[in-house]
């Protein structure tokens, strides 16, 4: 018996040049997850050509472009057929892209989240403490099939080691999570792991990025992996490692012989 599966991955592409985009796009198109999930995009030239190619391959992708020059967002690319999905921020729309799934099983809204980075500065910390109160009251509860997936720019409240920059309203909306009917996937098959997406020049180490499942996905995590090749490997294709989730849906009764063959993937190049 096979297990009908729906894998997503998140990916920081830190708004790559043209160059990158197509090294990008070649390790993208690779990958086995039928959800990609890209963040800091722009309206620039490389994001550009990978939503260009992506939709020309036959994908279906969601990118709301950032309206202002060097403001950054998030992208969905899927290679299952997409709806929009459930919600759209009154704030910052282009960082957190929706769509629902559409899987053999049953729809599965992918919200994806590139949460503002900040500085210091009171201009940034009230426009992402505005960016995470807006997420808190319009984002879905975690009733439905759904997950939320990115680059969250914030650290859950045990994380180790503890940084004091971080302020309560960040580690708040970690544990928002919870208080509304989500899991941390990671965390739900490794609790203990000390993993890090994102390494400062200091080698400090941040798990920055995150997948939250509701409630009624939890128990279908199979699989949730930090992939640093991306960030630490000789082609340096990110700053940020990759995140790969994994959820098994159902059981599913294998095709007949007769009716089984290989699914045509879409040529990128």
């Amino acid at each position: 018996m096979t297990v009908t599966t729906l894998d997503v991955l998140t990916f920081n592409l830190n708004n790559p040049s043209r160059e990158r985009a197509e090294r990008q796009l070649e390790y993208l198109a690779a990958r086995p997850e039928s959800v990609l999930v890209l963040t800091e995009t722009a309206d620039s030239i490389g994001c550009d050509l990978l939503e260009t190619r992506f939709r020309a391959a036959g994908y279906d992708v969601e990118f709301p472009r950032p309206p202002a020059r060097g403001e950054r967002g998030a992208m969905i690319v899927s290679r299952l057929v997409t709806r929009p999905g459930p919600a759209k921020l009154s704030y910052l729309p282009h960082r957190a892209p929706t769509v629902t799934v559409e899987t053999e099983e049953a729809p599965v809204d992918i919200i994806g989240l590139y949460v503002p980075s900040r500085d210091t500065s009171p201009e940034k910390i009230q426009r992402k403490t505005r960016f995470l109160e807006a997420c808190r009251t319009e984002l879905p509860l975690g009733l439905n099939a759904r997950v939320v997936i990115g680059d969250f720019n914030i650290l859950e409240p045990d994380h180790t080691p503890h940084y004091r920059f971080f302020k309560p309203f960040e580690y708040q909306f970690y544990r928002w999570f919870a208080e509304v009917g989500y899991a941390d996937a990671f965390r739900t098959l490794h609790p203990n792991a000390l993993a890090y997406s994102w390494v400062g020049r200091t080698g400090d180490g941040y798990r920055y990025d995150h997948a939250h499942v509701s409630t009624s996905l939890a128990r279908t995590v199979r699989n949730c992996t930090y992939i640093h090749e991306v960030r630490t490997g000789p082609d340096r294709l990110t700053d940020h490692s990759a995140l790969s989730l994994s959820l098994a849906l159902r059981p599913a009764e294998p095709l007949p012989i007769a009716a089984q063959g290989t699914e045509a993937v879409p040529a990128l190049f």
